[in-house]
């Protein structure tokens, strides 16, 4: 050791990591529970199935985004270059992990290479939502935002030793932040769900985008037990709604309401489930995460074609040549999510 103290905040950076690759989670996203139905007569054209659409105000060739991820730290800055390549060979958008490492600390490099990399494709900013509105711009200037990430992780901060205590004034801020920023403002949760009651109220303040970021994925709960040693967090670890409960109940808010689902999607049947029940984008995240970590590059590269092949392929099943068709295409909810719904 030569002594040099290390920054608190970039060390938890890189536990987060390392403990994302230590812990799964056991919970169900609901996606089981939602049947698409096989159309025997297509009559399509493999070859001239459109799967772009337009986000941000950019076209996309896929309704995709990369999910907010990492930064801050040494081994950011090759794991969000890598994650740009990716994004930018596909033409999908990318999110960024929070930034507020970058304005504490002048981390900026593992930020500021998603722009490098992506060029004029998409690419969105990420901050708490209790964060000051000078933090949100500089943050948005910092990696030339095309949208604004504002996270709710309430259940993490709890489990976090040194998380906040302090929930109050969220919504307002949001409210202010929307209302006097350049670009549109994403309101995501981090993998616990969004409710239906806390979209309306986001809903009824301005925002126009929420990521519902449901339970089923990456479980920052067990992340922060892996963490603490002095507290059993593991009751808490099946805490949230459901991916696609999430997905079913805010979508009955607004059709003007814009849906990005995420939490635990790693399959092309779950990504084509979520637009048909009317989502606008798909976030992913840890599945891609996993395979550039513990398999490299190539196999992160091939696991993405392979799903975006994937998803070609339902649309074909399904009959739906274009993404916006997928939200005619009918839907049957059984299982538990049918006695939840009823």
């Amino acid at each position: 050791m030569d002594g040099k103290k290390i920054n608190p905040r970039k060390l938890r950076k890189k536990q987060h990591i390392e403990m994302f690759l230590k812990t799964s989670s056991n919970n169900s996203t609901g996606f089981e529970d939602i049947i698409l139905e096989n159309n025997s007569l297509p009559e399509m054209d493999f070859d001239t199935i459109d799967t772009s659409c337009t986000f941000l105000g950019k076209k996309l060739d896929y309704p995709i985004i990369i999910n907010a991820i990492t930064g801050g730290f040494d081994e950011g800055i090759k794991i969000n270059l890598q994650l740009a390549r990716l994004a930018k060979r596909y033409n999908l958008a990318m999110a960024v992990g929070s930034q507020t490492i970058a304005i504490d600390s002048s981390e900026y490099k593992s930020f500021e290479i998603v722009r490098e990399v992506m060029e004029d494709k998409v690419v969105i900013g990420n901050l708490s939502a209790n964060s000051p509105y000078k933090n949100v711009l500089k943050a948005i200037e910092m990696i030339e935002a095309d949208g604004i990430q504002l996270h709710l992780n309430v259940p993490q901060e709890m489990c976090m030793k040194e998380g906040d205590r302090n929930f109050k004034g969220i919504l307002s801020n949001i409210k202010y932040i929307s209302e006097n920023t350049s670009v549109p403002v994403i309101v995501k949760e981090v993998g616990f769900g969004m409710s239906k009651k806390v979209a309306e109220k986001l809903f009824d303040v301005g925002i126009n985008y929420i990521d519902i970021g449901g339970k089923g994925g990456t479980n920052f709960i067990a992340i922060e037990d892996e963490r603490d040693e002095n507290m059993d967090f593991s009751e808490f670890h099946s805490w949230g709604i459901p991916t696609a409960e999430s997905l079913i109940k805010c979508r009955e808010i607004s059709r003007e309401l814009n849906i990005i689902t995420s939490g635990g999607i790693t399959k092309a049947e779950e990504i084509v489930k979520s637009l048909c029940l009317g989502s606008k984008m798909i976030g992913i995240s840890g599945i891609i995460l996993r395979k550039l970590i513990k398999e490299g590059y190539e196999s992160a590269e091939r696991f993405l074609n392979d799903l975006l092949y994937k998803v070609k392929m339902i649309m074909i099943f399904v009959g739906s040549e274009t993404i916006d068709e997928l939200q005619h295409i009918p839907v049957i909810i059984g299982g538990e999510l049918k006695n939840r719904k009823a």
